[in-house]
């Protein structure tokens, strides 16, 4: 089973454009069947010399071989690939390296789809629609440690019991009871951590430092029994937190 390092979950509302401190010599993998496609998502990268494209792969098979060759940084996959899925080389590509960041970008946006590839291990559900500047922000994000949501597909993991973030059964009351060793300063970082805030952004918000805030985080990662912020988030919203 796959797990992610500590990092955000960030719906679409939420996302806000990168300054120009991002980060720099984001190497990438381009996953897509149709040639003409590879061509144009190639060709909106020229204006942004910090996303460097380093390869690309016709179907799932070449992108599990490629992405344990090259390491990309990101992976831009689609999901209707030949002879196997998107959904399932994201899954065996994180099996191998977890280090990696998968985007989905696709015009598939059914339930089913959506929530195979959040549950495959999917940082970023993204439609192909989306604007050029708006994508290779969300790229930053990603590697940032985010993760980003079309808000398309908001609905299928926010009001529906989906399998990834189920729908709200229990109390905030209950919650506690059951997360008892909590402090309430651990719930405070915790909601803010559902929110989408990185560290800087918590320490900003409860005024105190990005050391303490990345404290607290491991200590809730520690005490919920999960393996990074992301899993924490997800238990929060199965377990009616937020």
């Amino acid at each position: 089973m796959y797990t992610y390092p500590c990092f955000n979950i960030m719906l679409a509302e939420s996302i806000f454009p990168f300054g120009q401190g991002g980060n720099m010599g984001i190497k990438i993998l381009l996953v897509e069947d149709q040639k003409l496609m590879r061509i144009g998502i190639k060709s909106l990268f020229c204006d942004y010399p910090e996303l460097e494209i380093i390869s690309e792969a016709v179907n799932g098979k070449e992108a599990i071989e490629k992405a344990r060759l090259l390491k990309p940084d990101i992976i831009l996959m689609d999901l209707g690939l030949p002879n196997m899925t998107g959904i399932e080389a994201t899954k065996q590509i994180l099996e191998h390296n977890n280090n990696i960041r998968v985007i989905i970008l696709t015009s598939h946006v059914t339930e089913e789809e959506v929530t195979s590839a959040l549950q495959a291990g999917a940082s970023a559900y993204v439609i192909k629609d989306i604007n050029t500047e708006f994508l290779m922000n969300i790229i930053k994000m990603i590697k940032e440690g985010a993760m980003w949501i079309d808000p398309h597909v908001v609905p299928f993991i926010r009001d529906k019991n989906c399998g990834v973030v189920p729908s709200r059964q229990l109390s905030r009351s209950v919650f506690k009871e059951r997360h008892s060793n909590l402090t309430q300063r651990e719930y405070e970082v915790l909601k803010l951590i559902v929110d989408g805030q990185s560290n800087s952004d918590i320490a900003k918000t409860l005024t105190i430092s990005e050391h303490t805030a990345k404290a607290h985080v491991c200590n809730i990662i520690q005490k919920l029994v999960v393996d990074d912020r992301t899993q924490a988030a997800v238990k929060a919203l199965k377990e009616g937190l937020v």
